[in-house]
C-alpha cells in the first residue's frame, strides 16, 4: 500500500516556511490530456494536516474549472491502515474509475534533511582580500565573543504526481514536480502555500486552464 501511496507529512514547526521548486516533468504521450475528475490523495498519521491538504487542493481545483473529490471521504479507514494486496488496490482502482474519475493526484514526502545553521549577531561585511592575516583575523575575532548559536531546521523534499487512471500502464504518468519545504511553521499556511504551487504548476505545464 506504502508503494503505491505515499505520505504527505505536514508538521508543525517554528520558523519560517518556503517552498521552494526543484524540478518538473510532463509526459510527451499525453500533451493534451487535461483532467475532468481527480481524486486528491494525502495520507499521513495526522489526520488533520491529510484533511486540510485534500480540502484545500479540492477547492482550488474546482475553481480552476476542475471536479475534485477527497480520498479522505472515498477511501475505508481500513485501506488506509492496514496493509493491501495489488489486488486490493486494483479493485479500489476500479471503482475510483467507475465513480467517474480519471486522473489521481498523489502527494509524497521523498525524504527529510536536517541542515545546521549558525545565528550570530555579530556581522562584518568588511572584505579584506590583500591585507595580511593580521588584519583578517583583527577584523572578525569578535565573533568568538557574540553569543552565537546554533539552529537546526528541516528541508522536506515532497513530490507531486499526477496519473490518468484509465491508462494501467507504466506509462500512466502525466506530470509530476518535486519541491522542497523548509521548516514548514503552521498546518494550514504551508498546505496554502504548497497548494499554490501545485497550482500554478499545473497551469504551467497546461494541464488545467490559465485563464482562470
Amino acid at each position: 500500500m506504502k508503494n503505491l501511496i505515499f505520505i504527505l507529512a505536514i508538521i508543525i514547526f517554528t520558523g519560517c516556511s518556503s517552498i521552494k521548486i526543484v524540478d518538473s516533468w510532463r509526459s510527451k504521450e499525453y500533451t493534451d490530456f487535461k483532467p475532468k475528475k481527480v481524486l486528491i490523495v494525502g495520507i499521513t498519521e495526522n489526520l488533520t494536516a491529510r484533511k486540510i491538504f485534500e480540502e484545500q487542493l479540492k477547492e482550488k481545483l474546482k475553481q480552476n474549472g476542475v471536479d475534485a473529490a477527497e480520498s479522505y471521504d472515498l477511501f475505508t479507514l481500513k485501506f488506509t491502515t492496514e496493509k493491501q494486496t495489488e489486488e486490493n488496490i486494483k479493485e479500489e482502482v476500479e471503482k475510483i474509475t467507475k465513480n467517474g474519475f480519471d486522473a489521481i493526484l498523489i502527494s509524497a514526502v521523498k525524504g527529510v534533511d536536517e541542515e545546521v545553521m549558525y545565528n550570530t549577531n555579530y556581522y562584518n561585511n568588511y572584505y579584506y582580500r590583500r591585507h595580511p592575516f593580521r588584519r583578517y583575523y583583527y577584523l572578525h575575532q569578535d565573533v568568538y565573543f557574540d553569543g552565537g548559536y546554533y539552529n537546526k531546521y528541516k528541508i522536506y523534499h515532497v513530490e507531486t504526481s499526477l496519473y490518468k487512471l484509465k491508462e494501467n500502464n507504466d506509462k500512466s504518468l502525466i506530470w509530476v514536480a518535486s519541491n522542497k519545504i523548509i521548516e514548514p511553521n503552521a498546518i494550514i499556511t504551508t498546505v496554502n502555500e504548497y497548494v499554490a504551487v501545485i497550482i500554478k504548476s499545473l497551469k504551467r505545464e497546461g494541464i488545467i486552464s490559465s485563464n482562470k
